[in-house]
């Protein structure tokens, strides 16, 4: 015996059919339920209402009075032994009414006369379920097994007329994932989740992971083993797992349980195989039939091979549900209710959900979509159901937009069945040219190096046909989302230079692509702040990537930059006034920064105390006794590198203190050296201050050169000022005359030229890089010689030699 309960995946899964052929086959007879794959006779049918007629494939429900023709695809006047049927139809009225004989009807489908049934439904029917009967008996069995137990009838009718609707759902899904797989199976990805959503119809996601010849096969592999995705149905399910029988027999007869509508999901539907278990007697069985409708015809699909030998076969087949009260018509809803749709797109969809029938059969047909002019006129233009789109389509290749406004409304409108309905409505959009902008975007958030999330306005983005980034390197075309009335891109500009740059929005019906222009900017960098001394006439940017300043703005005063410096992990650039400004210690002002690329940038400062600033007095140099011949240099521009350097200072508009030092450089600000009090630097008061050091060693013996110095306190420094120049000598042993002159010593390449005269005439130039112990030099003149030094040519030195 089967399990009295059922797990919510089994409910959901498409064995319905499988579980309504077990309430009509004995129990013994089976173990698993057999899928629906053996082709059965066909079915003619036609229904007339009023004075209209449509096949059956067009007629979801029936009503009273209609008047229904049937007729079964058999062989006429058949003379051999082989089977004959009875085409027998009966009207049910409910669980608990058995229906009068008067109710019941057969034709002998061999007979060419009588192998049709013309039937009126008649008052108080409910259902309407057809017959293949053997003919021998089968008649009177039908009619007794029916009136015996009308409420299981009522129920197996209900169940398979709504799992031939079903099958036709996952029949649509299935033919169309197979006919993609024949013809571009590279898109089934894309499309499935369409399908999906148009059938109801749950997807294994997994397959679209797979490889695109593998999808396919995935999403097919079993029939039985799809999902259908009615939210609702879950819910009824949940509710109906583990109810007794007679519970979920009483529930699914009534409007609540859907009038069997859900009961395919149901799966205490298999525990009901044994209220069936009366059908089957020595002489006849029944078997369930699904029916494929196309048209009039109804074709018949089996899970049971029909039987011949007792018990022999009773094939059953459900007609449509006979409605009451007002005709229902399906609830269609937009599938994207917030957006519009462009009316001159050439291949529009109106997106559609929520009534999957639409989709999976012939129910609404002679739909158009109404679409009301300004003038208040209404144009109808044909449109048919696509799955694979998720919509109706239009027939024709776009609409004429001409004359109809920016915003149009239009309605869904055909016929379910014999009941004319309305679909839902939409908003449709007429492309205007002009008027695309980007919104909440900097325009300097445009920076290379990386991709940079766009957002555009414009006045129809339904109709956007193609979005494309044009540059120095070609033209990119981009994807986009469309929210409201806004679209959503991405710029790739991670490998793109800065620049100028084109948007071109191309909309359906517009030839000429609307134009935005965009400049894509290098990194900015930042700036961390500003330091301008009152009373200077330059100040001093900190921050990276300063090489891209062009200029900078204070108050009306213009600011040139320099070179910028690294220092400390971080950018300085001096910007330098033509003037000097006249700002005033702790004012509180704003400098505008302008990048090479236009960008500005504001930066917030406060004028600082002037800095300190100090006046040379005096210098003084004192040179150590030489060991072998002295070099003495003329004038008082520069200091032999062994020389000690004494010079004093005198405070402006400040005072010293024994905090404050003297910072002493080359020219190059290669080589420094702080003197401080008690190390150099001694303070006679408050005004006067006297530095004293020997620049050879505190710079070093490379150190050669101009000399600057400046006065820092409290790690303020002050102006460069000029000082000295530094030269190194060599050390001379002494010359010694013969036919020629030699100068011997050590480091003679510090010589640049030396000649017996002031005037340098006929002067002997040292070659450069000379290593040499001695030298050949002109005869001295009254006992001196003269040279130039290479640290500084502009410098001239003697020495003695005597006569």
């Amino acid at each position: 015996m089967l399990p009295t309960t059922r797990s919510p995946v089994m409910m959901l899964r498409f064995l319905p059919f499988c579980a309504l052929a077990a309430a009509l086959v004995p129990l013994a007879a089976r173990a698993d339920p057999a899928p629906f794959d053996l082709t059965g006779p066909s079915l003619r049918v036609g229904v007339t209402h009023g004075t209209t007629t449509l096949p059956i494939a067009q007629v979801p429900r029936l009503a009273t009075g209609d008047r229904v023709s049937i007729a079964a695809d058999l062989a006429v006047g058949k003379k051999d032994d082989g089977a004959r049927y009875l085409l027998v139809a009966a009207f049910l009225r409910g669980a608990t009414e058995p229906p009068p004989k008067s109710w019941f009807f057969k034709a002998e489908t061999w007979k060419a006369k009588k192998n049709a049934l013309a039937l009126t439904v008649p008052e108080g029917a409910r259902q309407l379920v057809v017959f293949l009967v053997p003919e021998s008996g089968g008649f009177d069995a039908v009619v007794s097994a029916v009136r015996k137990q009308p409420g299981a009838f009522v129920r197996a009718v209900q169940d398979l007329d709504q799992a031939s609707l079903d099958r036709a759902r996952l029949d649509a899904f299935l033919d169309g994932i197979h006919a993609l797989e024949r013809t571009r199976p590279e898109r089934i990805e894309a499309v499935s989740p369409l399908l999906s959503r148009s059938l109801a119809i749950k997807l294994k996601a997994e397959c679209l992971d797979l490889a695109a010849d593998l999808q396919a096969s995935c999403l097919t592999q079993s029939r039985d083993s799809l999902v259908l995705a009615d939210g609702q149905s879950s819910t009824l399910a949940d509710t109906l797992v583990g109810a007794p029988t007679d519970l979920a027999l009483q529930l699914s007869a009534t409007p609540e349980g859907g009038l069997g509508y859900y009961s395919p999901y149901i799966g205490v539907v298999r525990d009901l195989a044994k209220i069936f278990g009366a059908f089957q007697t020595t002489q006849f069985r029944y078997i369930p039939a699904l029916a494929r409708a196309h048209d009039d015809r109804l074709a018949l699909l089996l899970n049971a091979a029909p039987s011949f030998a007792s018990p022999k076969s009773v094939m059953v087949v459900a007609m449509p549900v006979i409605e009451t009260g007002a005709p229902q018509t399906p609830t269609m809803r937009r599938a994207e209710s917030d957006r519009l749709v462009c009316a001159a797109k050439p291949d529009l969809v109106l997106p559609v959900e929520g009534a999957p029938l639409i989709y999976a059969t012939k129910f609404a047909h002679d739909m158009s979509l109404r679409v009301t002019t300004p003038q208040g006129g209404v144009v109808e233009l044909p449109v048919q159901a696509d799955a694979e789109r998720g919509g109706y389509v239009l027939d024709q290749v776009g609409m004429q937009t001409a004359g109809l406004s920016s915003v149009t409304d239009a309605t869904l409108h055909g016929r379910w069945g014999f009941t004319p309905f309305d679909g839902p409505r939409f908003r449709l959009q007429v492309p205007r040219a002009g008027g695309w902008t980007m919104v909440d975007t900097d325009p300097e958030n445009l920076v290379v190096g990386r991709d940079n999330s766009v957002a555009l306005a414009g006045p129809t983005p339904s109709c956007v046909e193609a979005v494309t980034l044009v540059g120095a390197s070609g033209e990119v075309p981009l994807a986009w989302t469309t929210t409201g009335d806004r679209i959503g891109l991405t710029l790739p500009l991670a490998k793109t230079a800065p620049g100028k740059l084109t948007l071109l929005v191309k909309q359906y019906g517009v030839e000429a692509p609307d134009k935005i222009a965009l400049t894509a900017l290098a990194e900015a960098g930042r700036i961390d702040g500003l330091t301008l001394y009152a009373g200077d006439a330059s100040g001093t940017l900190s921050g990276t990537r300063l090489d891209l300043v062009a200029s900078m703005t204070i108050d009306g005063a213009a600011f040139k930059p320099g070179d910028v410096v690294r220092a400390d992990k971080a950018d300085r650039l001096a910007l330098v006034a033509g003037t000097v400004p006249t700002f005033a210690a702790g004012q509180a002002k704003t400098a505008l920064v302008t990048l090479t690329d236009g960008r500005k940038r504001s930066v917030k400062f406060t004028v600082a105390a002037a800095r300190p600033k100090a006046t040379l007095i005096a210098k003084s140099v004192v040179v150590p006794p030489s060991p072998g011949l002295p070099v003495v240099l003329a004038g008082d521009t520069a200091i032999a590198q062994d020389a000690r350097l004494t010079f004093s200072l005198r405070a402006e508009g400040t005072r010293f203190s024994a905090g404050d030092s003297v910072e002493i450089a080359t020219a190059d600000g290669a080589m420094t050296t702080n003197v401080t009090s008690g190390r150099g630097l001694t303070v006679q008061d408050d005004r006067i201050a006297v530095v004293s050091m020997e620049p050879g060693k505190a710079l070093g013996v490379s150190a050669h050169g101009p000399l600057k110095w400046r006065l820092v306190q409290g790690g303020v420094a002050g102006d460069w000022v000029p000082l000295t120049t530094l030269v190194r000598t060599p050390t001379l042993a002494g010359v010694v005359c013969k036919e020629t002159c030699t100068l011997t010593g050590t480091d003679l390449f510090l010589i640049e030229s030396i000649a017996a005269n002031a005037g340098f005439a006929d002067a002997v130039r040292v070659p450069d890089g000379f290593t040499g112990a001695s030298l050949a030099v002109p005869k001295p003149v009254g006992g001196t010689l003269f040279l130039r030094v290479r640290d500084d040519p502009g410098v001239t030195a003697s020495i003695a030699v005597g006569s």
